[in-house]
């Protein structure tokens, strides 16, 4: 039998081994060549009114990358090790390493590169579905074209070839580095079953679910008022970062045995035959994998994480915008708002007009803070604030002895919280007036240029803002007015905006067409949702593999447990109901947690994307999870098989 014969016989064999990372890395492939044809797509950059994406999709392209190759060299060192035996049955029958390494490279480079071009294939099928996928989510208005790119095409045979020459390496290495009665034990000793459960590992369990649980409660306390200076923020979080990752790492080294162990203490070591396949067997295997989990549980929870917040950006774009720009457009000046409004009467648009006079006054609000604010560069004695009065508001009557705070954004509340009720003083170049300070509303009454930063605006009577206005501090007034104009008919606005942008008020800083900032904002945040999205699915599926690899080395592993238990007359679906427990355990601890960092995660600093968390969230957080469990199942399918084949 010659190399050649060789070669065909192992594939046919280890097909059914390959199948999975054979679709990992089509599926790769594809991604990454999709993404090149975007990056290069003139599309991108030429048709008008689309965002400079290429520079962001160049820069996933390359994390795709990385994330991909640390994939198939982890995949690629699983399946040399669970072919150590065969390579040491080779070497007996007098074949040199160097000829078992062409062996190898030639099974590996018609996998390899067969992948490799479908995956091409497959990428250049789906690049117009991406772009059109894309174009949707950023609101872009244009046709997608179906474009073979040369460029692309060099680049992901470079970078693939690249990472092919790594795995080539790895296994030279491999093969150079065992005896031949060394590679007869590799599987034996890859896997670290400690039976006993030692008082370090106690130890290290407890402290791991300390350390986890202290990381959540300092993140919950991050933007409550405790840091105030950005030394403290940067601090926490460190602090939480550290905590976090280290406790999960002790979490599977100690926590998951040291729970089992007490759980099966309770039953006083009569366990059925579910707990023993699931239970027992976790108990020993997941100290081993303790940093590889913790890998794929830091990233996921990274994942989770920031798709929950570029989605809760993208969902709440509409909202955010409104909150800045309240009125469909926005101006400051008299003059200028005629000639719009003229225009827009000449081409049959119906508007309402809403216009309000606008004081800058100082204020001291340190009695309705809730908060020190140590070590803020802020003085609550002195801040200015804009004032309008009660009878420009609809539906507002303020006393002459009170003010009403609206207005107020979610992320400056955080750092600057204020209480119910307390005094305020209004502080003018000739005198004071003191208030009573009545509340806060949610409502935006004016665009974010007139808020200073995000601070709210102060609604006072009608006879109170004639005094304020009598004695202002000129030094401190910005636009005295401000001018907002709604469309009756919503079907006019994309004509009213074309106006408004004809007439070249779009120029200017302190004119809004809500119209625009919505695009604007849909436009970059589904960008950050697009790219973050498909690395978010490109690394669930790659860890997602990486879990079944190891669910398949286990399955052989404990192969001779399933014969002998067949033997004692359990039957197969009494075998299949612990493999389920245990894969319910094996996938699900890993996704439970990386669940639990993301939610805090998010949790802490979410408001800094967006004004909805809720349903954003728990819509990632359940797409994540539904993908996740495919894995689950595949490796319970892969079990059945081995379960039948083991009598």
């Amino acid at each position: 039998m010659n190399i050649n014969q060789i070669v065909v016989r192992n594939l046919k064999k280890n097909i059914k081994n390959y199948y999975l990372y054979v679709f990992a890395l089509i599926f790769s492939v594809a991604l990454y060549f999709a993404f090149v044809t975007l990056q290069y797509d003139p599309s991108m950059d030429e048709t008008k009114g689309t965002i400079k994406g290429g520079a962001a999709v160049r820069a996933a392209s390359v994390i795709l990358v990385a994330i991909v190759s640390v994939f198939l060299l982890y995949a690629n060192n699983l399946f040399i090790k669970r072919r150590s035996k065969e390579i040491g049955l080779f070497q007996l029958i007098g074949m040199t390493k160097s000829k078992i390494f062409r062996l190898l490279s030639a099974e590996n480079s018609i996998l390899y590169f067969g992948s490799l071009v479908i995956g091409i294939f497959i990428g250049f099928s789906v690049s117009k579905l991406i772009i059109m996928i894309f174009y949707k989510i950023t609101g872009i208005n244009s046709i997608a074209t179906l474009t073979f790119s040369s460029k692309a095409l060099t680049q992901t045979v470079i970078v693939f070839s690249a990472v092919y020459l790594f795995i080539l390496l790895m296994n030279y290495i491999f093969i150079k580095r065992q005896t031949i009665l060394s590679l007869f034990h590799v599987l034996s000793s890859s896997e670290s079953k400690v039976k006993n459960l030692s008082k370090l590992q106690v130890i290290i369990g407890v402290l791991g679910i300390i350390m986890i649980g202290t990381g959540y409660y300092v993140s919950s306390k991050l933007f409550s008022g405790d840091f105030t200076t950005m030394p403290q923020l940067f601090g926490a979080m460190l602090f939480i970062l550290a905590f976090v990752i280290i406790g999960t790492y002790f979490f599977y080294k100690g926590s998951v045995s040291f729970i089992f162990h007490l759980i099966r203490k309770r039953k006083n070591g009569y366990l059925n035959i579910n707990e023993v396949l699931s239970l027992s067997s976790i108990m020993f295997r997941m100290k081993s994998n303790a940093l590889l989990l913790t890998i794929i549980t830091t990233v996921s929870a990274l994942a989770i994480g920031l798709l929950s917040l570029s989605y809760i950006s993208y969902y709440s774009a509409e909202k955010t915008a409104r909150d800045n720009v309240p009125a469909d457009f926005v101006l400051t000046d008299i003059k200028e708002t005629k000639e719009l409004k003229d225009t827009f009467k000449s081409n049959k648009i119906a508007f309402s007009e809403t216009m309000i006079h606008v004081l800058q006054v100082e204020v001291n609000i340190k009695d309705i803070l809730d908060s020190d604010l140590k070590g803020m560069e802020f003085d609550p004695n002195v801040t200015a604030l804009s004032v309008v009065s009660d009878k420009e508001v609809d539906d507002i009557d303020v006393s002459p002895d009170d003010t009403l705070f609206t207005g107020y954004s979610d992320a400056m509340q955080k750092f600057v919280p204020f209480k119910d009720q307390g005094i305020i003083k209004w502080t003018m170049p000739n005198g004071t007036i003191t208030q009573n300070y009545k509340g806060m509303r949610k409502e935006h009454l004016l665009s974010w240029t007139f808020t200073n930063g995000g601070m709210p605006v102060a609604i006072v009577d009608e006879t109170v803002f004639n005094r304020l206005k009598k004695d202002l501090d000129p030094d401190i007034q910005t636009n005295p007015i401000y001018i907002g104009i709604d469309i009756e008919d919503k079907k006019d606005i994309e004509k009213a905006n074309d106006i408004f942008n004809f007439l070249g008020f779009d120029e200017n800083g302190t004119y809004h067409s809500l119209y625009e900032m919505v695009k604007t904002q849909k436009q970059l945040f589904g960008l950050t949702m697009f790219i973050v999205g498909f690395l978010g699915l490109t690394f669930l599926i790659t860890s997602g593999c990486i879990l079944y690899f190891k669910q398949m080395d286990e399955s052989e592993d404990e192969k001779p447990n399933y014969t002998i238990l067949r033997k004692l007359g359990f039957s197969r679906g009494d075998l299949l109901r612990g493999i389920r427990a245990k894969q319910l355990f094996n996938f699900g601890i890993p996704l439970g947690i990386g669940l639990l960092h993301g939610y805090f995660a998010v949790k802490s600093g979410w408001f800094f994307f967006g004004t909805e968390l809720w349903t954003p969230m728990f819509a990632v957080m359940l797409l994540y999870t539904a993908l996740y469990s495919i894995f689950g199942l595949l490796s319970v399918l892969y079990y059945k098989k081995v379960i039948r084949g083991a009598l």
